[in-house]
């Protein structure tokens, strides 16, 4: 799989690339699936492609749920890195977001979008507000899977590192 050098990670990705190291039984991500997060992490450590917010919203949401010692998993490796790095990141790839009551006033208008998670429409808000509208890796969130041609229609992608995972569940979640 080809990954774009520059882009969004959702939470999901790190937090299941913590999986490879630190096994969940409550977890049903496919083996397959963690290992495309563990490549997606250390992908975008390595090309230096993470795009965030200039007010740390998305730093603050890695850092309440990985370890930011940076161990024992890939993804606590991930926010550690943040923490070091975010302020050296180019200032175009810092995107200044603007809370909008629940939203962001870069959050896109479309009517497909009305019911996205208000947690996640920070990432949407900064993939929208780049000049280059940056794709966001996603993992095992399903509710994505029911969003992305709405994305497609206001110019962001997402870019599903296990859609053999969630397009089934999508649809389970669905009635299909």
């Amino acid at each position: 799989m080809r990954l774009p050098n520059k882009c969004l990670v959702d939470i999901n990705v790190p937090k299941n690339a913590n999986l490879a190291t630190n096994p969940d039984p409550d977890s049903d991500a496919p083996n397959a699936c963690i290992l495309a997060c563990v490549e997606a992490v250390e992908h975008v450590v390595e090309k230096r492609g993470l795009v965030i917010d200039d007010g740390d919203e998305i730093f603050d949401e890695y850092r309440r749920q990985l370890a930011i010692k940076g161990q024992p998993g890939v993804g606590d490796r991930f926010i550690k890195w943040v923490h070091d790095n975010r302020w050296k990141f180019p200032k175009t790839d810092r995107i200044l977001i603007t809370k909008k009551g629940d939203s962001y006033y870069e959050f896109p208008e479309h009517p497909g979008l009305e019911l996205f998670d208000v947690s996640d429409r920070k990432f949407i808000a900064v993939a929208n507000a780049h000049a280059d509208k940056r794709p966001v890796l996603q993992a095992t969130d399903s509710k994505w899977w029911k969003w992305r041609q709405a994305l497609i229609e206001v110019g962001i992608s997402v870019f599903f590192l296990c859609p053999e995972y969630v397009k089934p569940k999508s649809e389970k979640k669905l009635g299909k």
